[in-house]
């Protein structure tokens, strides 16, 4: 039973827990291979810092995933978090055919998710994400933990695919 007493700590993935470095080759290319980048996602080593923070967190949070991910992904993405022996937690994806900014998509589901339930923090790579989490009062953990390439950035913000 979940306890909705609980502050909720939402933790983004790629970036911030998963090391998407390796599979980021794929957007640099014209045009960019998004079956490839999706599919090489199961293979993202963890981030340790991410990945300490979400357990230490996770005694007095309740932890939610949001990621840019797109649904179809959802399997590969359940079955990464139980491999990295992450805290359990409701996972929340882009829709398949949704192509706005993350900050857009992202601020949509804190909102949501703040209605009636304390959000401790948020912890994220984005900086705009992070921009605009903060500007709507919601208390950020910049994950700055690793770099995302600037292919990368430019689909986040441009594409709206992760």
């Amino acid at each position: 039973m979940i306890d909705r007493t609980r502050p909720l700590a939402v933790f983004d993935l790629d970036g911030t827990l998963a090391d998407s470095s390796h599979r980021q080759r794929f957007l640099e290319r014209s045009p960019r291979d998004w079956d490839a980048f999706f599919a090489a996602a199961p293979a993202d080593p963890p981030l340790v810092e991410g990945v300490e923070l979400c357990r230490e967190v996770a005694g007095e949070c309740e932890i939610v995933y949001l990621t840019g991910r797109p649904e179809r992904c959802r399997r590969d993405t359940l079955d990464w978090l139980d491999d990295q022996d992450l805290p359990s937690g409701a996972l929340h994806m882009r829709r398949d055919n949704d192509r706005r900014p993350a900050r857009a998509t992202k601020m949509e589901l804190l909102r949501e998710l703040g209605r009636g339930r304390e959000i401790r923090m948020l912890v994220d790579d984005d900086e705009l994400v992070c921009d605009a989490a903060e500007r709507a009062g919601f208390p950020v953990v910049r994950a700055r933990w690793t770099n995302a390439s600037e292919a990368l950035k430019d689909a986040q913000e441009r594409e709206g695919r992760t």
